[in-house]
């Protein structure tokens, strides 16, 4: 399984960490959990009708908060291959970033400290799909080197970090 699509904020200019009320993250844990929880439900358990659940889950959205996506498992969908790629750069990494998230089979880009500057997931029908996908990260002019990690196996994948 891969992760799901993050947030991103223009210029990423992040003010620091949203401050929650009890109840926000209450919802939050509960769509966790489950999400496909019905307002309803969430309702009873945080103390609020459906449709305060409703708008305070929508503005949670709005604000970047959080997303409610599906995840599914690749390997049951006909991609039989992931892989970590790191990627050692020069010049701006913000326009590396940015063609790099512009390549489809490319779902996570995070720039990194250490040897490598970004590091993307790929999830890829075959290995011949890998090498297309690592031909198109090569292309890209300010990419030095790069370092495929390929999925054995997933040994944990959650999302249940809560919301402190």
């Amino acid at each position: 399984m891969t992760t799901p699509p993050k947030v991103r904020r223009e210029n990423d200019a992040r003010p620091g960490p949203v401050v929650l009320d009890e109840i926000s993250k209450q919802i939050i844990e509960q769509l966790q959990a489950d999400g496909r929880k019905p307002y309803a439900a969430i309702g009873k358990a945080v103390g609020l009708s459906e449709a305060a659940v409703r708008q305070r889950v929508q503005r949670l959205i709005d604000g970047g908060v959080m997303q409610i996506v599906a995840v599914t498992d690749p390997l049951t969908l006909g991609f039989s291959r992931q892989a970590m790629i790191g990627i050692k750069c020069e010049g701006d990494l913000e326009t590396v970033a940015d063609e790099l998230s512009a390549i489809k089979e490319i779902d996570y880009v995070v720039l990194t400290a250490g040897s490598l500057d970004v590091m993307v997931e790929v999830v890829c029908e075959s290995d011949q799909h890998l090498l297309e996908i690592l031909g198109k990260i090569r292309a890209i002019p300010s990419v030095r080197a790069t370092e495929t990690f390929v999925y054995l196996k997933l040994h944990k994948q959650t999302y249940s970090w809560g919301t402190r």
